[in-house]
């Protein structure tokens, strides 16, 4: 036999899924922004820096030296030369309309230098207006620079019949992400930001509704209790929230390739507190709020910003001034998208998870706490 405090939550829930139902814009918002959401991160938002656009200008064009150091940066997939120049002022023109982003000047003596032995100079012209860019594309350059005069070094050893003298030979070994994909990276951060914006969106409107269309009087008369109440109100929009979290983990699987290592369960679980938590804070917002705009701007301000910027989403934690990463553990999100990439790419299990999975009990108790402790089943 069910008892009286489980038939009001399930009243007070059947209540909110008729809601739901009689707002298909909501719900079918609900559904489609994680799977839009997803696709523009996904699709629009990487990390890697591939083929960036160059001129060359080369000055020692009949030298087969030049051709084939020329060579190195057009097999290079970092690179794409988009043509060749012969003064400065087309490159400065270029580089100010943004058709490329670097020019590499190869001096006329370039052979004469390397033929006799010396230092080879080698001018390269960057645009710094994205400084992080810049610096990885000059990184790219010193690479296959690097390459070549490995590679020039062993030619001419062997040309006169000398032993190459051996050198440390340092060889990486990369986990969890071999070829270093940044997809991989930002996908499941993207669910977590989907999880807490739509969680908490959702419910922060739940209650404020009630009072900006007067049904909340006749709540209030019910014998609904606070936490009854607030059960009942998100029990809907965890099922809904769960679902998105099955559409965004199908989606990094199969539509993106991201490699699923860990316990299915546990992610399920430690979702649940998560998500939990998450809609408490919407349901608190939604009591303080009393009105759907103010309700709606409050959980923008106080989720979308934090996720997006203070959670290690895209920007790392440790890059961070001192003060701002103080303020990172106050942010859940910091917290269940370490537990994402964990049981994504390194197959985490519960014993490298503890930190996390206290911190999400602790932030469901206290959102939920504070939401019950908030609602008072008064009019004024």
């Amino acid at each position: 036999m069910i008892s009286p405090s489980l038939k009001r939550i399930k009243a007070v829930a059947w209540k909110e899924f008729i809601q739901i139902k009689r707002d298909p814009r909501s719900l079918g918002l609900a559904l489609a922004i994680p799977m839009f959401l997803l696709l523009i991160f996904g699709y629009g938002l990487s990390l890697d820096i591939d083929h960036v656009p160059m001129v060359i200008w080369n000055q020692d064009r009949s030298s087969e030296l030049t051709r084939n150091f020329i060579l190195n940066f057009q097999n290079s997939k970092y690179f794409k030369i988009t043509g060749y120049t012969d003064n400065y002022r087309d490159i400065e023109h270029k580089i100010n309309t943004g058709d490329i982003m670097m020019a590499m000047i190869i001096p006329k003596d370039f052979s004469h230098y390397i033929e006799s032995g010396k230092s080879t100079p080698l001018q390269l012209i960057v645009d710094g207006s994205d400084a992080n860019t810049a610096t990885i594309a000059m990184g790219y350059v010193r690479t296959v620079v690097s390459n070549y005069n490995v590679n020039l070094l062993s030619e001419t050893f062997a040309a006169h019949g000398l032993k190459k003298p051996q050198n440390i030979d340092a060889r990486s070994r990369i986990w969890f992400n071999m070829g270093l994909t940044s997809t991989w990276f930002i996908v499941p951060g993207v669910i977590a930001m989907i999880i807490m914006i739509i969680a908490s969106l959702l419910t922060s409107i739940c209650v404020a509704r009630e009072w900006e269309r007067g049904t909340m009087e006749q709540l209030i008369s019910t014998p609904v209790k606070a936490p009854e109440l607030i059960i009942g109100k998100f029990i809907p929009y965890f099922v809904i929230g769960f679902f998105d979290l099955v559409v965004g983990v199908l989606m990094a699987k199969f539509l993106f390739g991201v490699p699923f290592r860990g316990s299915y369960f546990l992610l399920a679980c430690l979702s649940s507190l998560f998500l939990i938590g998450a809609l408490s804070q919407g349901i608190y917002i939604s009591v303080v709020a009393r009105t759907q705009l103010m309700a709606s701007q409050m959980a923008t301000l106080t989720t979308m910003l934090p996720t997006v910027l203070l959670s290690g989403f895209i920007y790392p934690i440790f890059n961070m001034p001192q003060a701002i990463q103080a303020v990172t553990y106050l942010v859940p999100a910091r917290y269940y998208i370490v537990v994402l990439r964990e049981t994504f790419l390194k197959a985490g299990r519960m014993n490298v998870l503890w930190d996390e999975t206290l911190f999400l009990l602790a932030f469901a108790a206290l959102m939920f706490g504070l939401a019950v402790t908030r609602f008072k089943k008064k009019v004024a």
